[in-house]
């Protein structure tokens, strides 16, 4: 058996011992973060930066490869938070061993307020810490209303509703959604965040001026 065998072997007797299988769930959960984060972002930047951003190459390149590393690190830190956070209250609850009811979400509370609630030395917070916040809270509010007309924990009681209610809240969300950044957008340009003002800005405020027909057909502005 080579050096190399030898260290493997030893290294998967580690690995595979349920003793230490809720240790290694928490490197394995900040490992599978930033991967995740990395390939999300990765095409998602790089097809954005180069559609719509101004700069050169290597500009372009730099905000790609900054976004990407943000993304994945913050999903990183966040499953490593979450995790230990779980870990240590499943051994220091009221019935130690054992996942408590709420255990879920105040290792989310604090890995929310830890990765993503915070601020730079600047007093800034990312753009990319935003979106996926952003992302997050949407889905929330849409499993949220679903929540509500299931027949056990719902609010809503009446079949008749939870069917009418389970039909029209995608279009009613959908509708209102839409509604109320098309406003905010007009009247409120500055609440909007960067990213989505830049792209609205393009497609409904730039469309409105041109001077030749080369103008017309391809627009000579971009969103930065």
């Amino acid at each position: 058996m080579s050096a190399v065998e030898g260290l493997q072997r030893a290294l998967e007797s580690v690995i595979l011992n349920p003793k230490y299988a809720d240790y290694l769930a928490v490197l394995k959960s900040a490992r599978n973060g930033a991967v995740y984060g990395a390939k999300v972002r990765f095409s998602h930047a790089l097809v954005m930066v180069f559609l719509f951003r101004n700069g050169t190459l290597r500009e372009k390149l730099g905000h790609v490869f900054r976004a990407t590393r943000t993304h994945a690190t913050n999903l990183a830190k966040y499953a490593t938070v979450y995790k230990l956070t779980m870990l240590a209250l499943k051994h220091l609850g009221s019935e130690p061993g054992k996942e408590g009811k709420f255990d879920t979400f105040f290792a989310g509370l604090l890995g929310g307020y830890l990765v993503f609630g915070r601020r730079s030395k600047r007093g800034n917070i990312s753009s990319v810490s935003k979106q996926i916040v952003i992302f997050v809270f949407a889905r929330v509010v849409l499993s949220l209303a679903l929540l509500s007309i299931q027949p056990q924990v719902g609010i809503v009681k009446s079949s008749n509703l939870r069917n009418r209610i389970s039909y029209n809240a995608w279009p009613a969300f959908a509708a209102l959604s839409w509604g109320s950044v098309m406003w905010l957008f007009r009247w409120y340009p500055e609440t909007i965040q960067t990213g989505l003002k830049s792209s609205m800005d393009y497609i409904y405020v730039q469309s409105d001026h041109w001077d030749s027909l080369r103008t017309f057909l391809t627009s000579s502005e971009s969103p930065v």
